[in-house]
C-alpha cells in the first residue's frame, strides 16, 4: 500500500545516513590513531585506543538507533503529511459497515488529518475514525445524528488552505461553477465536497476540486449502484499526490492525481 511504501523509502534513506555518521566516526578515531604513530608511547596508546574504538563502536551504534528512531519520528509528523479524506458513509442506514478491504489498509498512527464530508450519522463511526488520527474534521451532512457539526470549515495543512463542505447546499448538486463560487469565498487551495456519493476530481481556475464518493458505496438520491471509494493526499512541499481507493469488483483499484499550486 501507499502508506507502506513511504514507510520504507524513509526507512532506507535514514539507514544511510546513520551509518554514513557511524563511518564519520570511525574515521576520526583512525586521525587520532595515526597521530600518535611517532610517539614513545604508541603501543601504550595502540592498545587503549583499541579499547576506546570497541567502546565507540558500541555507543556509535546506539547513537545510530537513536537518532535512525528519532528521525523516522520527526519524519512522521513533520514531513510525511497524509490526509485521509473520505464521507457518506451512512453507516447504519445505507450500509452495515466499512468494507473489510478498506479497512485492511486504515492502520491506525500512520495518517496526521483526517477530513470528512459528513453523513456519518452516528457517533460509533466518528470514534472509528478518532482511531486512525487525532486530528479529525467532519462537516454536517444532511442525514447526521450530531447537528452540531459546521456546514463548512477550512483547515491548513502545510501550504495548502482546504475547505470542506458536504455539498447538499449546492444547487444543482455537484455544479462546477456553484462549487467554484464557495471556493472564492472561502478562499481555499483545495475545496472537498460530497452529498453525490461519486468520486470525481479536476482542476478548475487553478484550484483543486474533490469529491471522495461514498467509503461504503451508499446509494444516493440519483444513483442506486455506486463504487465504494474514499482518497488519500500526500502533501509535499507545494504538491499534492491524491490516490484514489476504489473497491470494483471486490477489488482494491487505486490512481494517481497530482496537482501543484501555483507560486
Amino acid at each position: 500500500s501507499l502508506l507502506q511504501e513511504m514507510e520504507d523509502h524513509n526507512f532506507f534513506g535514514l539507514v544511510i545516513i546513520s551509518t554514513l555518521l557511524a563511518c564519520l566516526r570511525v574515521w576520526q578515531n583512525m586521525t587520532n590513531t595515526h597521530k600518535c604513530h611517532h610517539s614513545a608511547d604508541y603501543n601504550q596508546i595502540r592498545r587503549q585506543n583499541r579499547t576506546a574504538d570497541s567502546a565507540e563502536a558500541v555507543c556509535c551504534h546506539k547513537n545510530s538507533l537513536l537518532l535512525l528512531l528519532r528521525s523516522r519520528e520527526l519524519l512522521q509528523h513533520q514531513l510525511v503529511m497524509l490526509v485521509l479524506v473520505l464521507g457518506d458513509l451512512h453507516i447504519p442506514h445505507r450500509a452495515s459497515a466499512l468494507p473489510a478491504k478498506f479497512k485492511k489498509l486504515l492502520v491506525p498512527g500512520r495518517i496526521q488529518h483526517i477530513l470528512c464530508t459528513g453523513n456519518l450519522c452516528t457517533k460509533e463511526t466518528v470514534d472509528y475514525l478518532k482511531t486512525l488520527a487525532s486530528d479529525v474534521h467532519v462537516v454536517r451532512g444532511d442525514f447526521e445524528e450530531n447537528t452540531n457539526y459546521p456546514e463548512q470549515k477550512v483547515v491548513t495543512v502545510g501550504q495548502f488552505r482546504i475547505g470542506v463542505c458536504h455539498g447538499h447546499q449546492v444547487v444543482p448538486w455537484g455544479d462546477q461553477e456553484s462549487l467554484a463560487l464557495i471556493n472564492r469565498q472561502l478562499d481555499c487551495d483545495i475545496l472537498i465536497t460530497g452529498h453525490t456519493n461519486k468520486f470525481e476530481a479536476y482542476e478548475h481556475e487553478n484550484k483543486f476540486y474533490v469529491n471522495p464518493g461514498s467509503a461504503t458505496g451508499a446509494y444516493s438520491a440519483l444513483e442506486a449502484e455506486i463504487i465504494p471509494s474514499f482518497i488519500l493526499m500526500d502533501i509535499q512541499s507545494s504538491t499534492v499526490v491524491t490516490y484514489v481507493y476504489q473497491l470494483i469488483d471486490d477489488e482494491v483499484k487505486v490512481d494517481r492525481i497530482e496537482y501543484k499550486k501555483n507560486a
